[in-house]
């Protein structure tokens, strides 16, 4: 990795302090007094100063108006707005030397979100339920966004300062500490970072910067403009961070439709370059996974180590809507997409992957969505039944527990888990949490009111329904009512659903990854009455056979003896509702 251009960096001396500021006069370090920087090329503005060490804390003074924190600030201890610190990185004795990483078709991802997996909130107590995800049969855990935001809580996707790990869950040392537990266990570590917008309070970027953003908008604000060296090495360089000093396995790009660049999107394939030749100089297996909603195939190969240019996987959300349509009867919003034959969906994500793959959206007024999928390799699609923006941007935060029957999503998660693509759980599920998880944040004033009003335009359908029961996502109680209920793992219908969850993913481990390595997509057909079928040409010259009544009634259908059953047992005549089988063949 090439030394960053961003950021302090401590030297043999004391520490050298740089800023990108085209827009800035005259620009200052205060430490223990100003220190003045000096403007060289391409107006970066630097010193070098002598007899700082590790924990110094230092803001920027610009134009002896505004004191701002580094961009490229390693900790916030006093927030977005306070004075950054500076970090020994190469302090931290890590114990999972020889850790590598593991093959991506090996990974069973868990997303969670760290101020409300324990109720401590924190990466250390995080350490403490490792255990619980290693015995359940979870391989990857992911972490929604860290970046520094402001408050105390916030989803994440609100982070202004992309290099610094929020401090509301603890130190710098102790998001390391929980990576190298996790390593320790057999874990890789995902991040989910976003480099589409930067978060409403506490960017100055404007001020010093403004070359950071374009005129075009996006959701959450202008646009952030990669046609810039530096803006576009700001992001590729805060990847690489993330990677080498916190030794994350895998990085989650959110949302990169929203990324503005006129034409193609250059910037996502430089970054998974310099990745890719990260991976090759360490020996490590490193994925990353995109968030598109534009399903755009191109972009993607799981097969290639290290994918230089290419990314590993996309969250696929055409499988879970279709399976949410099916489970729930629920057509609103962009649902409305796969109310027509949401089982066809479900059978064309496992025989393809993308449902929309160049058909036009209604939900998109017309619009043409998606690229041919089927020749990717099955690993390239992350499946999911829920994750955090499908519990979170409900308008009661409710899990699928409240909508579905149990035996409904146990014939989900029977398929979900022993798919050949990569399956991912949202914390809880695998206990069948009914714990909600709404959107929440901790902004003031006039921004706080912002908020609110905006999120009742969105679900201006679920206020005039439920009026003042809709949770006020500023309310401390938003964010405490998310906390998990671990102690539902104790009762009778959580133990049996980890029970069956664990079962699944054993099978999983032991039948299905030793095949997926040359995996490719067969065939699937729904049928009117519920029936599903489906199959996969798997590595080792196997076939892979799904056979379920996804419906309410009993169901007839020839029998297929052939091959081993590895789940269900013998398919009789009369398939019971909710059934599902899985069968091996040689072919």
């Amino acid at each position: 990795m090439n030394e960053r251009q961003f950021g302090a960096r401590l030297t043999t001396t004391g520490a050298s302090f740089r800023l990108w500021a085209p827009a800035a006069k005259r620009v200052e370090v205060l430490l223990d007094k100003p220190y003045a920087l000096r403007r060289g090329a391409d107006d970066w503005f630097s010193a070098e100063i002598a007899g700082v060490k590790a924990g110094a804390r230092y803001q920027f003074r610009i134009d002896d108006e505004i004191d701002v924190p580094d961009p490229a600030s390693a900790f916030q201890p006093e927030d977005v707005s306070g004075p950054s610190e500076v970090i020994d990185h190469a302090a931290y004795p890590w114990r999972a030397e020889g850790w590598r990483g593991r093959p991506w078709q090996e990974t069973v991802l868990i997303e969670t979100h760290v101020g409300t997996f324990t109720p401590e909130g924190t990466y250390r107590a995080m350490i403490g339920r490792l255990d619980h995800l290693v015995d359940t049969g979870i391989t990857a855990l992911e972490l929604m966004p860290l970046a520094d935001f402001a408050g105390r809580r916030n989803w994440g996707y609100d982070g202004v300062l992309w290099y610094a790990p929020d401090s509301a869950y603890g130190s710098p040392d102790d998001l390391k500490a929980l990576i190298d537990e996790a390593h320790l266990r057999g874990l890789t570590v995902f991040l989910d970072v976003v480099y589409n917008h930067f978060g409403p309070e506490g960017n100055y970027l404007g001020r010093y910067a403004p070359g950071f953003f374009t005129d075009a908008q996006t959701p959450w604000g202008s646009a952030i403009d990669y046609r810039v060296q530096e803006v576009r090495a700001f992001a590729i360089e805060n990847a690489l961070y993330w990677l080498t000093e916190y030794r994350f396995d895998g990085l989650r790009l959110d949302a990169v439709n929203t990324i503005f660049e006129p034409g193609e999107i250059p910037m996502l394939h430089d970054l998974s370059d310099a990745v890719g030749k990260l991976a090759t100089a360490t020996g490590r297996h490193i994925h990353l996974v995109l968030e598109n909603g534009d399903n755009i195939a191109s972009l993607l190969d799981p097969g290639q180590d290290p994918a230089c240019g290419k990314y590993r996987a996309q969250w696929n959300d055409d499988y879970h809507h279709g399976w949410h349509v099916l489970l729930t009867g629920e057509t609103q919003g962009y649902y409305g997409d796969y109310a027509k034959s949401p089982l066809q969906d479900v059978a064309r994500a496992l025989a393809s992957g993308f449902v929309y793959q160049g058909e036009a959206s209604e939900y998109r007024g017309g619009q043409l969505r998606g690229e041919p999928s089927g020749a990717l390799s099955p690993t390239a699609f992350v499946n999911f039944l829920q994750n955090h923006d499908q519990i979170g941007n409900r308008a009661l935060g409710d899990r699928l527990e409240g909508s579905a029957s149990a035996k409904a999503i146990e014939a989900a998660l029977a398929i979900t888990l022993l798919a050949p693509a990569i399956p991912m759980l949202f914390m809880g599920e695998e206990w069948g949490s009914k714990a909600p998880f709404l959107f929440f944040c901790d902004f003031e004033g006039d921004l706080a009111q912002a908020v609110r009003n905006g999120r009742r335009r969105e679900y201006a359908w679920a206020y005039a329904k439920y009026g003042d029961e809709v949770p006020d996502p500023l309310d401390v109680a938003t964010f405490q009512s998310a906390v998990l209920d671990w102690d539902a793992r104790n009762e009778t219908a959580g133990r049996q659903r980890l029970m069956l969850v664990r079962e699944l993913l054993a099978i999983r481990q032991r039948e299905i990854v030793p095949r997926l390595a040359g995996a490719t997509f067969g065939d699937a057909h729904a049928a009117e009455n519920g029936l599903l079928t489906a199959h996969w040409r798997m590595g080792g010259d196997a076939t892979l056979r799904l056979l379920a009544n996804l419906s309410e009634q009993a169901r007839t259908h020839q029998t297929d003896t052939s091959g081993i059953s590895i789940w269900g047992g013998d398919a009789g005549r009369s398939l019971a509702p909710w059934s599902v089988f899985w069968r091996l063949e040689a072919r």
